[in-house]
């Protein structure tokens, strides 16, 4: 096949949410079948802006699923946030690996339009699961993720799902120079990943002497389909989004 021959060469997308960072993302959103990563420290905003991308799925007919790795999903959030609960297409599962087979099989039967990963570093091995407390399992899980994304990033590709994969922030032991922040997991995920998102709150967003949300910042780290390195200014209010 030529690539003169592919009807579609513009790449199509779906909304992020926010207009601030479609204009950041450059192609005004979420490139479909790509593989995204949003990573952050805690309670930065991650999981509000990937529910952010699930309620504009949904919004134009989509079927959206969301594999809770980390068993912390408010319901009642998201539904706030504009996301169709009853719709939307839940997994609790037990190991990384049974987490990974889900998503895999979501992603070949082409009948969901996102799929949402929270968290990258709360996919455990099943070793590591039935292991002891103590036990060492080093490279376990970056083994598993990198593995998981050689088979998973052609059938997203062909079946044009946005993988949005959350992830956490680690500190590098010993770093005396340059940036000791890492995210968990290998690094696979860096390499497919075609959009890596940054999101940090600058400062809070007080009412009075109430603190009502959050003044956030979310920097593409990495973007394969338009210039990286843009920053977009959001503004994330408690119980809101």
């Amino acid at each position: 096949m030529k690539l003169g021959e592919q009807a579609e060469r513009q790449i199509s997308t779906v909304p992020s949410g926010s207009l601030a960072l479609d204009i950041a993302l450059g192609v005004g959103g979420y490139p479909r079948g790509r593989i995204i990563e949003i990573y952050g420290p805690e309670s930065s905003g991650k999981t509000t802006v990937a529910l952010h991308a699930i309620a504009e799925v949904q919004k134009q007919g989509g079927q959206a699923a969301f594999i809770d790795a980390e068993h912390a999903l408010d319901p009642i959030y998201a539904q706030k946030l504009g996301v169709n609960i009853d719709e939307l297409l839940l997994s609790q599962p037990d190991t990384g690996e049974q987490a990974l087979e889900i998503a895999e099989a979501l992603v070949r039967s082409g009948a969901v339009d996102i799929i949402v990963i929270d968290s990258v570093a709360a996919l455990v091995p099943k070793a590591e699961i039935e292991g002891e407390m103590g036990d060492a399992h080093v490279g376990l899980q970056a083994r598993l993720m990198s593995q998981a994304l050689r088979k998973l990033s052609g059938a997203i590709n062909k079946s044009k799902t946005i993988a949005i994969f959350i992830n956490q922030i680690r500190e590098k032991v010993g770093v005396m120079f340059g940036n000791p922040e890492t995210t968990p997991g290998g690094r696979a995920l860096k390499f497919y990943a075609s959009v890596r998102l940054e999101v940090r709150r600058a400062e809070q967003i007080k009412q009075g002497n109430d603190m009502v949300g959050n003044k956030t910042k979310i920097k593409v780290v990495k973007n394969k389909v338009a210039p990286p390195f843009k920053t977009a200014d959001v503004d994330i209010m408690y119980g809101e989004g």
